[in-house]
């Protein structure tokens, strides 16, 4: 009996759309229709914070300060301009004292202060002609944005002898959040149009050609509902939008891409529809499930880090990575028994081609066969040269430092970076960017006199003011002699928690911050790499029955991002191209980025992985033969491969036109690692590999073989076409 004739084994879900298609689509368009009602406003609810460890010891402190000294903790920067004048002209002293008192009155407004007041030089410029008002917006992020719009644009601008400009930490997140939404409605519309071009391109079919951006709107319309869910619960940052975008267009197209290719390879060799969609989800769907699951695995592991910056990325990613395999197993195969014969319909290359049919693989399949054939005929030299040159590429990241996100994340235009700009050139030390030191403890004047003058001798201090004093708590304010957060910042950090008080100290500040941010990353990233790699491990083992490929997988991909982290440090932190890509550089990397970059990256990459491995082991097992396996497997993988990463590139391309330059670093980054991954790994360095491995490439031990043959899964029939190496030895072609 032919494949074609072979009834094929339905589950549950394939039954239910080849039976009832229309009853699928309608419950999709219905609960697609509540996803877009649910989902509503969720931007407005989601923060922009959530670098810092909430467990660290500046997190502790912060909150302590914030309780018992607002004024400690400003916020609300107002950078006062007295032009040609002095600050301390009396009319310029007047003004500024009038646009204190006013903004003290301000409700949601403490802890008031200015240069006029404290005279403290730290908030007067160098040159005498610009000073500081500064002040605390209180209650949680979006409380405080609404407070900055409703009290900012009556001080900005001028006032009589003085021009204002609005700053501080509040303006700068507040700022990124709206940059944010903003870009990711123009990176919409521009990925949609340049997609649906692409996938005709790929098609032909314009009918075809729309089904996977279909199923891409619709898993990021679902996505939406699911984190205006979890705003309810937990705190969720707004750059986790954009990949809500980036791997909702950019899953489903792959995901689609794959049913819809392999829906029409059925066709063709006569299968009807709805045999042809029992067939596709026989072997592209399972490989799809297994594809959807290795990504939700390699963003689960953000989950192990305490920063809710990084664990937003994994709610956003999971759910969307889940809801695209869910609307491309489930929704795509009951439009695909519905049109039938007319997916390929509306033929946009019939001129082009001039009346030749498009056939399956065609000549894209012949050059694919020709380069995995020429690639396994000097394996050796592909295997050796693609890795040297990955890990050259890779090189500058050895250079990485790491930093706090600040204003220096939007545009040098903006008006929060302008003012924090002035600060860190004009300005004494780095007001703003001091640590403070709780005290916490009954202590006398002379003991609070006694450490004042201990840490005032610590070689990286400028400064010390203090203590305020309240109740049984005090505070210290300590000016690094340079950066906020360079390295003799971080060391003073260390420093001041290794000086001994009569009383109980905690230390905060943006360089403390970044000192317990980077503890709890370093302290839980082995972890979360055991993690990807085991769960990867075992699912490749259990859709291959091989214990070299899964070895392979991971190691493999892990070489795949060399290119996007040394790109990451070389532009984004050197500064190079700066200028072409429109961003300033702060010279270091936030210490969450890599950690994101490389989990999506990664999950991305075992993505192509998965699609050609498992076409490889299809072949494997109908004919035995492990170098014709390899080339049918890029052969009739390589270009659809390569297709998705170019059309998912093209989706992270515009996520990287943001304005803000975290996420220029991510749709960049990604997108290069995309690129890379598909046109050298997968189509030069995995062939390679496999052709050197040889026959020892398929080996497991005979318990393992046994296990996979109760319980793994890969495409095809279930029963191989020839016999198992635990049954007999095969004699294979490569050898």
């Amino acid at each position: 009996m032919t494949e074609v004739d072979r009834p094929p084994r339905l589950g549950g879900w394939t039954r239910f759309v080849t039976a009832r298609p229309r009853l699928s689509l309608l419950v999709a368009l219905v609960l697609t229709a509540l996803a877009v009602l649910a989902g509503s406003g969720v931007a407005d609810r989601l923060g922009s914070g959530g670098w810092e460890d909430p467990t660290a010891e500046s997190t502790y402190a912060t909150k302590a300060l914030e309780r018992e000294f607002p004024g400690s903790q400003p916020n609300l920067l107002l950078l006062v301009d007295s032009g040609r004048s002095s600050v301390d002209d009396p009319a310029v002293a007047a003004e500024a004292g009038r646009l204190a008192t006013r903004l003290a009155a301000e409700p949601g407004v403490t802890g008031v202060g200015s240069y006029w007041q404290s005279k403290t030089p730290a908030l007067r410029a160098t040159d005498g002609h610009q000073a500081l008002i500064a002040a605390r917006i209180t209650g949680d992020e979006k409380t405080m944005g609404k407070t900055l719009d409703r009290i900012a644009p009556s001080y900005r601008g001028g006032h009589g002898p003085v021009k204002v400009t609005v700053g501080g930490p509040v303006a700068v997140r507040h700022e990124m959040q709206k940059t944010i939404q903003e870009d990711l409605t123009r990176a919409e519309m521009i990925a949609l149009p340049v997609t649906l071009l692409l996938l005709v391109m790929v098609f032909g079919s314009a009918v075809a050609a729309l089904l996977p951006l279909g199923i891409g709107i619709i898993a990021i319309l679902g996505t939406n509902a699911v984190l205006r869910g979890l705003t309810e619960f937990t705190d969720v940052s707004v750059f986790a939008m954009n990949l809500t975008t980036a791997l909702g267009l950019g899953l489903a197209i792959d995901y689609a891409l794959f049913i819809v290719r392999r829906f029409r390879e059925e066709l063709a060799a006569g299968a009807e529809p709805s045999t042809a969609v029992g067939t596709t989800l026989r072997t592209a769907g399972r490989t799809v499930l297994f594809s959807s699951l290795t990504v939700a695995v390699s963003l689960a592991a953000m989950l192990l880090f305490p920063q809710y910056f990084l664990r937003s990325f994994a709610y956003a990613g999971i759910a969307v990575v889940l809801l695209a395999a869910a609307a491309a197993l489930i929704l795509l195969p009951a439009a695909l028994v519905l049109l039938g014969q007319r997916v390929n319909s509306l033929d946009l290359r019939r001129l082009l081609r001039r009346g030749r049919p498009p056939g399956p693989a065609g000549q894209e399949g012949t050059a694919w066969a020709r380069t995995a054939t020429l690639v396994m005929r000097r394996a050796p030299f592909f295997a050796l040269g693609t890795t040297a040159v990955l890990i050259l590429l890779g090189l500058p990241f050895l250079g990485v430092k790491f930093g706090t996100a600040d204003d220096r994340q939007l545009p040098s235009s903006a008006e929060s970076h302008v003012v924090q700009q002035h600060i860190r050139d004009d300005f004494p030390g780095s007001p703003g960017g001091g640590l403070e030191v709780l005290a916490e403890g009954r202590a006398t004047a002379a003991q609070y006199t006694a450490y004042k003058e201990r840490i005032a001798a610590l070689p990286e201090v400028l400064r010390v003011d203090g203590p305020l004093v309240e109740g049984d708590s005090a505070y210290f304010t300590v000016l690094p002699k340079g950066e906020a957060v360079d390295g003799p910042a971080q060391r003073l950090v260390a420093d001041l928690r290794a000086t001994e008080a009569p009383f109980d100290t905690k230390v905060t500040g943006t360089a403390a911050v970044l000192v317990d941010s980077k503890h709890a990353i370093g302290e839980r990233l082995p972890w979360a790499a055991g993690f990807i790699a085991v769960v990867t491990l075992i699912l490749v083992f259990l859709l291959t029955g091989s214990v070299l490929i899964p070895l392979q997988a991971v190691l493999l991909n892990a070489l795949s991002l060399t290119a996007m982290f040394g790109a990451v440090v070389w532009v984004f932190q050197d500064g190079h191209l700066s200028g072409l890509l429109g961003f300033t550089s702060p010279g270091s990397i936030e210490t969450t980025l890599p950690v994101l970059m490389f989990c999506v990256a990664f999950g991305l990459s075992m993505d192509y992985g998965v699609f050609l491995l498992s076409r490889i082991k299809e072949e494997y097992d109908r004919t035995g033969d492990h170098n014709e396996a390899v080339r049918h497997g890029l052969q009739r993988t390589g270009g659809l491969i390569t297709a998705a990463a170019v059309i998912l590139a093209v989706v992270m391309v515009a996520i990287g036109t943001s304005r803000v330059t975290n996420t220029k670093m991510l749709g960049l980054g990604i997108a290069l690692a995309v690129l890379m991954d598909a046109m050298i790994v997968r189509s030069l360095l995995v062939p390679a590999v496999m052709r050197l491995t040889g026959r020892a490439t398929w080996w497991a031990p005979a318990p393992l073989r046994r296990f996979h043959r109760r319980f793994g899964l890969s495409e095809g029939e279930e029963t191989p076409a020839v016999e198992t190496e635990e049954d007999r030895p095969r004699v294979t072609a490569g050898g």
